[in-house]
């Protein structure tokens, strides 16, 4: 009897190894938790293309929008953890909610493995094209000449350009007030428009109207500059000493995903954004290719998920 299981398990065990070696052997679903044109799905779109080129095996996106990417997170973190079904998400469904929502239906530590790094996603800090301000010196003396009479917008609360704008108060003292709109179209609208003065938000969504001289371009958010605006210095540059934040998307699985599986797409992912086409395509997109390990990319979502849980404590803001 003894012999007839281990047999059993035997067979088993040699089922599972081969079935992960034939993986993919089916279509691979890629959810991106943002509507259609979003830039997390366009970057989900263009890894999918690279996937199914590869692996001979078709990728396809699934939108599932809503809640403030929740709804699709939640939908992989309770999809068989075979990998066949993943998610590219970044800081704001996986970093930002953890600490916005105090019953979020996920814990992004515990209920998905990472991949990898897809791509870093600056903010570009922005103004109003009549602003008195070239650069960021000239923006932080107007703004503590003119204290609390000076407003800027975001895509909404709790949002990576909400606090990334609360950080940069934070370090330099600045008065201003921040009013929120429904998306990036509504808030550099507004910002057109003159209704607010300044605001971050991502190279995709304003590089177009700073081209048409609609808004002038002051600095970006990151650490190191932009692929997308090499010519636009830091924050740090610019005068704010140490000051580095931006969002992030990332590849990941239900966690229990076999290790053979998380390795075989590791390793794709890493020679998808080692080709300089792909690199091109994330960067016309405004984002910067970011290649790194699957110990890296643990480490750094961890790290991210106690950074933005500072902002948020900063802003005040909760989600519910």
């Amino acid at each position: 009897m003894l012999r007839s299981f281990a047999a059993t398990l035997i067979a088993l065990w040699a089922g599972f190894a081969a079935a992960q070696s034939d993986y993919p052997a089916h279509p691979v679903r890629v959810v991106a938790p943002f509507p259609p044109g979003q830039g997390t799905e366009l970057i989900a779109r263009a890894l999918a293309q690279q996937f199914t080129q590869t692996m001979d095996q078709s990728f396809y996106v699934d939108n599932k929008p809503g809640a403030a990417g929740i709804i699709g997170t939640e939908f992989v973190k309770n999809s068989a953890p075979d990998g066949y079904t993943l998610l590219v998400a970044g800081s704001g469904p996986l970093a930002i909610n953890m600490s916005m929502y105090a019953k979020l239906p996920y814990d992004s530590l515990r209920d998905f493995q990472p991949i990898g790094m897809i791509a870093a996603v600056p903010n570009v800090l922005v103004v109003a094209r009549d602003f008195p301000a070239s650069n960021l010196r000239e923006v932080l003396a107007h703004v503590r000449q003119n204290p609390g009479k000076v407003n800027y917008a975001s895509s909404g609360v709790g949002v990576p350009n909400h606090l990334i704008m609360e950080l940069l108060k934070a370090a330099t003292g600045l008065e201003i007030t921040h009013v929120p709109y429904k998306g990036a179209t509504a808030s550099v609208t507004a910002l057109i428009a003159g209704e607010v003065s300044l605001m971050f938000e991502t190279s995709a969504a304003v590089v177009p109207h700073i081209k048409g001289g609609r808004i002038k371009v002051i600095a970006v958010s990151s650490p190191k500059r932009s692929l997308s605006l090499p010519e636009v210095p830091t924050v740090a540059e610019s005068g704010v000493a140490g000051f580095g934040a931006q969002g992030w998307s990332a590849l990941f699985a239900p966690a229990g995903t076999p290790r053979p599986v998380i390795q075989k797409l590791n390793a794709e992912l890493t020679a998808a954004l080692a080709k300089p086409e792909v690199k091109k395509r994330l960067i016309d997109l405004g984002v910067d290719p970011v290649e790194m390990t699957l110990e890296q990319t643990t480490a750094y979502v961890k790290s991210e998920v106690e950074n933005w849980a500072k902002a948020v404590k900063l802003s005040g803001a909760r989600a519910d």
